[in-house]
């Protein structure tokens, strides 16, 4: 059993807990599961989770916004990839436990 002083400041879980609620959608969760294999487009992402394009933006906003994702424009479109490396061990628990 860890002592006391082992444990992470609440402050920290309180990030911990914000993070993982941005997480907490099935469509969020697709989009990091796609994204973990490679760069997708807001269109493509959105055909994913059968989703109209605003919607799935919105969802791509909010990750981004969170420090989850980053975007790049390329002429029209614009593509977007993991910017957070712990969300591989993240979705690895979700896969193991869920998939």
């Amino acid at each position: 059993m860890g002592k006391k002083n082992d444990v992470m400041s609440l402050e920290a879980l309180g990030e911990a807990a914000d993070c993982l609620k941005t997480l907490a959608h099935p469509c969020r969760l697709r989009m990091v599961q796609m994204l973990l294999r490679g760069e997708y487009t807001v269109g493509e992402l959105a055909e994913a989770c059968e989703i109209p394009s605003h919607m799935a933006s919105e969802h791509l906003g909010l990750m981004r916004d969170r420090g989850l994702l980053s975007s790049e424009r390329r002429g029209r479109s614009m593509y977007y990839r993991i910017a957070e490396q712990g969300l591989e061990s993240i979705m690895s628990c979700i896969e193991k436990r869920f998939g």
